[in-house]
């Protein structure tokens, strides 16, 4: 059982990029996850949960903060995302990190703390795409996904089913909201 953090965008933009990513990719991403920003990715989250609280704890100490997701971008040719932009994205994630004590492999390993760049995943090469269709696709992108702004009010924990696919396990209210 592996468990993940990420931040659920609002329904009509996650409807939007859905849409927009079925047209390229058959739905084969969507059944793996639905759209999302990973805030902590799995490394420490144990299948005893024993971290739970400690995410709970650290998500009472930051209030909700404004997010934006929208320009493409890519890492190397291969994978193609929408930038995220936020002061307190970057915080909430070392928070999260110092509260859930992964090594420091674990930290080399899933690109956290200084290596951790905030995104939204729209396609990658090893989804079945060459490097000429993402380039087609994010030019798509950029015409077709307005830049989404939200509070973000919640993280959510993902927890994976035992194929692969990944589905909202619990969402975790930040600072004193109440959901």
């Amino acid at each position: 059982m592996q468990y993940f953090i990420g931040i659920s965008p609002p329904k009509s933009f996650s409807n939007r990029v859905s849409r927009f990513r079925k047209s390229w990719l058959n739905g084969q991403v969507e059944k793996a996850v639905e759209p999302h920003i990973t805030l902590k990715a799995q490394g420490g989250l144990t299948p005893d949960e024993s971290w739970f609280e400690d995410v709970r704890q650290a998500c009472r100490k930051i209030e909700p903060f404004e997010v934006a997701i929208g320009n493409t971008a890519f890492f190397g040719e291969d994978v193609l995302y929408l930038e995220v932009d936020s002061s307190e994205i970057k915080k909430l994630h070392e928070r999260l990190v110092k509260a859930i004590k992964p090594s420091e492999e674990m930290i080399s390993q899933y690109f956290e703390l200084d290596r951790f760049v905030p995104h939204l995943t729209l396609a990658k090469t090893s989804y079945g795409l060459s490097v000429q269709q993402l380039k087609e696709m994010a030019q798509l992108a950029s015409e077709e996904l307005d830049i989404c702004q939200f509070e973000l009010e919640s993280i959510r924990i993902y927890q994976e089913n035992g194929n692969g696919r990944y589905r909202k396990y619990v969402d975790i209210p930040l600072g004193s909201h109440k959901s």
